[in-house]
């Protein structure tokens, strides 16, 4: 592969306009695919082999009025304190302002007056509307959201109080301008690595294009697709960050090549014989665990996971090609002007005091390497007992979807719902819908009637409605308003109940019954990411400990690598539990509503923080095992590694970090948690793991760490990842150019 790719290089350098042409005529095509493309709708939502998911297609098929999926609105009032809601005025000011909504946009389907649906509180004091509308809610207008918002404004105006839950007023997520720093600090920290702007502006540039090409391509596609909005944001989010670090190991990798005395366009092609062939194998790793993300079954999360692999996979392809490209146009002026007059023109530069000539200068990657081989095990057990700590909160992890109830407080979605769990109780936020297929019974009527009887008795339960039918009167539909919270441990309680009762009351009338709704199609989701977590970390974790195996030659090293991501994931799942479920500096990162952690977050988290992991471990160890095998010492190897590699990595963790950091200003509450998540797990891998435990056992295992069976040795194919063809090749050419050389007398 090394060969493959260092050819590659020189080619890129060599005809440059060639390959910055076809990059530019990619960006320009996706841009105008993404200007011409129709808006796309909301991603649907589906869990396909769940209770909820069956129940719902049931509806679509048979009752597709009751399963329309437009956006809704609740609209809630509330009247002075010693009034009602059903005095003359009030009741008048009601009626009026739910004509105005229905009156304001032509999407409105249906709005019902809190009086005619006999939504008011026992007390009188509270009421509630339900709006509905024909398209989704990322298909209304701003100004569909503004006639309703005007509307409810002009509402308060009589003393009452108004506000509006559901997801009518939802918008498209913003991330606010704590992304633009994170892309800032990025810049920041490229010229401190390289001083030099060019070289810190490669980077930057190349990973924007990436991006570009990436999120313009998902715009495009959206609609035919069924791509939602937050699949744009994580593939810009990864995108950026796997762009700007790939970049930076080749261009950091030209400037050492250049430092070792090759001219420019050998230095391209060794640059990508080598750190390219750990760009490529660590883009690998990420895209496995993006791609795996397939295995649980819920489509939008595998769209999520296609399309961010696929916004990896050409940030490798510009790493590989772009960038030395680049790297022909700039010259010299990606080196510090010191290094420019040394190696174009200025003579050799004079060892410094205390320094041999020749010897490898010191620097911070040195001296800590030195620092963890003398003192592994106390290294060792600082970094296990410090992660430790910090996973600890995981034992007390609790999973589910955000709602209203999880909106900041200040918000008119938040104020809706407490005041519809104030009025009339915290189950009528999220009314369970249970579904009778009475295909098989009897008696249907009779049927129905001994479903409400049953699910009457059981425990949590407030209310149960009459069984509506549909018009072949061989399907009911039931609400069940629960007496706890929709996220409540006891309204799952109820789910479970309700689908248990089902084989008694379909023994009993022929009767089959189902459960779904939106909070138990949350519950459903739960579950099955739950159950699929283990089955996904056994593939993904699988997939690359042989990917890993075949790149460094090793059984122990994959195997160090993969223990040492379980710890940080962990970690960082424990950090995101103290900070968003217990609220631990919780406005210090804009949580203003603490609750459940969104339940994908931790299969998520293990999918792209896995494959972040091996950046890391690939482009550190790469460059230890290439000491290695060219002779060094096992402890000597580690600190040849560190004083190549510390500085560069650790350059490439601020900048991901920085650049997932800044989406913890998004206003959408997934994306911060996931920015949050991403950002402090990077941390702990990269600056725990990466470079503190990882050196020490490899410290601790000297020799045994780089042991392969011979039989697997022989098996395995040779990716030469450390380049050692190259270095073949050139001192075969080396030799045959003393050949050639007329002997001296």
């Amino acid at each position: 592969m090394a060969t493959f790719l260092y050819k590659l290089g020189k080619l890129a350098f060599r005809r440059r306009h060639f390959a910055a042409l076809i990059w530019v005529a990619l960006l320009t095509l996706a841009g105008v695919g993404a200007a011409s493309a129709p808006t796309a709708a909301s991603s649907s939502f589906s869990i396909p082999g769940t209770e909820a998911q069956k129940a719902f297609d049931l509806l679509e098929k048979r009752a597709p009025e009751a399963s329309a999926d437009g956006a809704s609105a609740r609209i809630v009032f509330k009247a002075p304190d010693g009034e009602k809601v059903t005095d003359k005025a009030n009741k008048a000011e009601i009626d009026k302002t739910v004509a105005a909504v229905k009156a304001g946009s032509d999407q409105v389907a249906r709005a019902d007056s809190p009086f005619v649906s006999k939504t008011v509180s026992k007390d009188g004091s509270t009421a509630y509307a339900s709006v509905s509308y024909k398209v989704t809610s990322m298909e209304l207008t701003d100004d569909d959201r503004d006639a309703l918002e005007k509307t409810t404004d002009k509402a308060r105006d009589s003393g009452l109080t108004v506000e509006v839950g559901g997801d009518a007023l939802q918008a498209m997520p913003e991330t606010g301008s704590t992304e633009i720093i994170g892309i800032a600090v990025a810049a920041v920290v490229l010229v401190i690595t390289f001083g030099s702007l060019i070289a810190a502006g490669l980077p930057l540039i190349t990973a924007l294009i990436g991006v570009g090409i990436g999120v313009s391509s998902i715009t495009a596609l959206a609609d035919a697709l069924d791509l939602g909005t937050t699949t744009s944001t994580l593939a810009m989010m990864i995108g950026l960050a796997v762009g700007i670090d790939y970049a930076l190991f080749i261009v950091s990798r030209y400037r050492g090549e250049l430092a070792e005395g090759r001219d420019r366009e050998e230095a391209a092609g060794r640059a990508v014989g080598t750190a390219g062939s750990a760009v490529v194998f660590a883009g690998l790793t990420v895209v496995i665990a993006l791609v795996g993300l397939a295995v649980v079954n819920i489509p939008m999360l595998t769209k999520m996971g296609f399309a961010a692999a696929g916004t990896v996979v050409i940030a490798v392809l510009i790493a590989l090609t772009l960038i030395p490209a680049l790297l022909g146009y700039a010259g010299k002026r990606v080196l510090p002007m010191g290094e420019k007059s040394k190696l174009f023109g200025g003579g050799k530069k004079k060892a410094a005091d205390g320094e041999t000539a020749g010897e490898p200068k010191q620097n911070m990657g040195t001296r800590w390497a030195r620092f963890v081989v003398r003192r592994p095990i106390a290294v060792l057990l600082v970094g296990i007992v410090g992660l430790g700590a910090a996973a600890i909160p995981v034992s007390k992890l609790e999973l589910g979807l955000p709602d209203d109830g999880a909106q900041p407080t200040s918000t008119t979605q938040r104020k809706a719902y407490d005041l519809v769990s104030d009025g009339f109780g915290p189950g009528f936020n999220g009314p369970l819908m249970v579904v009778g297929d009475l295909e098989g019974a009897d008696d249907p009527k009779a049927a129905a009637g001994e479903i409400t009887k049953t699910i009457s008795k059981l425990d949590d339960v407030l209310t149960v409605t009459q069984p509506m039918f549909n018009k072949e009167k061989n399907t009911a539909i039931i609400s069940v308003v629960p007496s706890s919270k929709p996220s409540g441990l006891e309204t799952e309680d109820l789910v479970h109940s309700i689908r248990d009762s089902g084989a008694q009351i379909t023994s009993d009338s022929g009767a089959e019954i189902m459960v779904t709704g939106t909070t138990a199609m949350n519950i459903d989701v739960s579950q099955k990411l739950n159950d699929a977590l283990l089955p996904y970390l056994a593939l993904v974790v699988g997939l690359a400990f042989l990917l890993l195996i075949v790149v460094f030659r090793s059984i122990l090293v994959p195997l160090k690598a993969a223990l040492g991501f379980l710890l940080s994931v962990l970690a960082a799942l424990g950090a995101v539990v103290a900070v968003f479920q217990w609220g631990w500096l919780g406005s210090l990162f804009g949580v203003e509503q603490t609750g459940p952690i969104m339940s994908m977050m931790p299969i998520f988290m293990v999918g792209v923080v896995f494959g972040l992991a091996m950046d890391y471990e690939v482009f550190l160890v790469t460059r230890m095992r290439e000491a290695y095998v060219h002779g060094e010492r096992p402890g000597q190897a580690i600190v040849t590694g560190f004083r190549h590699g510390a500085r560069v990595v650790s350059a490439a963790a601020v900048i991901m970090i920085a650049v997932f950091a800044g989406f913890i200003g998004s206003s959408e509450q997934m994306v911060k948690m996931i920015g949050f998540g991403l950002a402090i797990a990077v941390f702990f891998d990269a600056f725990v793991v990466r470079m503190a435990l990882v050196p020490a056992v490899l410290a601790l295992l000297g020799k045994k760490a780089w042991w392969l069976p011979k039989w697997l040795d022989r098996a395995l194919p040779n990716v030469d990842v450390e380049g050692e063809g190259l270095r073949t090749a050139a001192e075969r050419d080396a030799d045959a150019a003393a050949d050639r050389e007329p002997a001296r007398v």
